[in-house]
């Protein structure tokens, strides 16, 4: 018998000073089985950072037409498509010919490096996409916090992520690899 999603339901208070966007943001997130908790917080970083009423979740790890989340215009288009870890650069490739911007937030410390030496000459020539990572010891804080009805506020002020939530207060900073 296959194993289930996890249905995880948040509600995320953003306060972007950064972008000026402020709201209360109720989540719905399937955790595939085979996504760690962590990668599953890291959706729910990504989607602070980028907070909008056009945001959604895509269908899931599972799915390669799709990014892990994704906004799009009244046309359908894409304008924005966020990827999670470490793609092929051809995903990317793709994803940059679809979205007007693209975004990929990287995360394990003794990975990314490694991935990004190998592939940044490439990524160079894709000017709408921008590349952060998270460190690991931030991401392992945010995923400690992660349970069902989590109450989760999140702060952006210069590019620094202030999370409160389950008795715990952290920043968060991610690290620029290509603007």
């Amino acid at each position: 018998m296959a194993l289930k999603s996890t249905i995880f339901k948040i509600d995320l208070n953003v306060a972007d000073i950064d972008r000026q966007v402020y709201g209360d943001f109720p989540l719905t997130l399937a955790r595939h089985p085979s996504e760690t908790i962590e990668r599953m917080m890291l959706r729910v970083l990504a989607f602070a950072l980028h907070a909008n009423e056009q945001l959604t979740f895509g269908r899931g790890i599972s799915t390669d037409d799709e990014p892990d989340l994704w906004q799009k215009d009244l046309t359908g288009s894409v304008e924005l498509w966020i990827e999670l870890g470490a793609p092929d650069p051809d995903r990317l490739r793709k994803a940059c010919a679809r979205g007007q911007h693209v975004v990929l937030y990287m995360y394990g410390d003794r990975s990314v490096p490694v991935w990004w030496q190998k592939h940044a000459g490439t990524l160079a020539r894709f000017k709408h996409l921008s590349v952060w990572q998270v460190d690991d010891s931030s991401l392992g804080a945010l995923a400690q916090m992660a349970k069902p009805g989590l109450n989760l506020q999140c702060t952006i002020s210069d590019g620094e992520v202030m999370v409160s939530g389950a008795g715990e207060t952290f920043s968060i900073t991610p690290v620029s690899l290509k603007p």
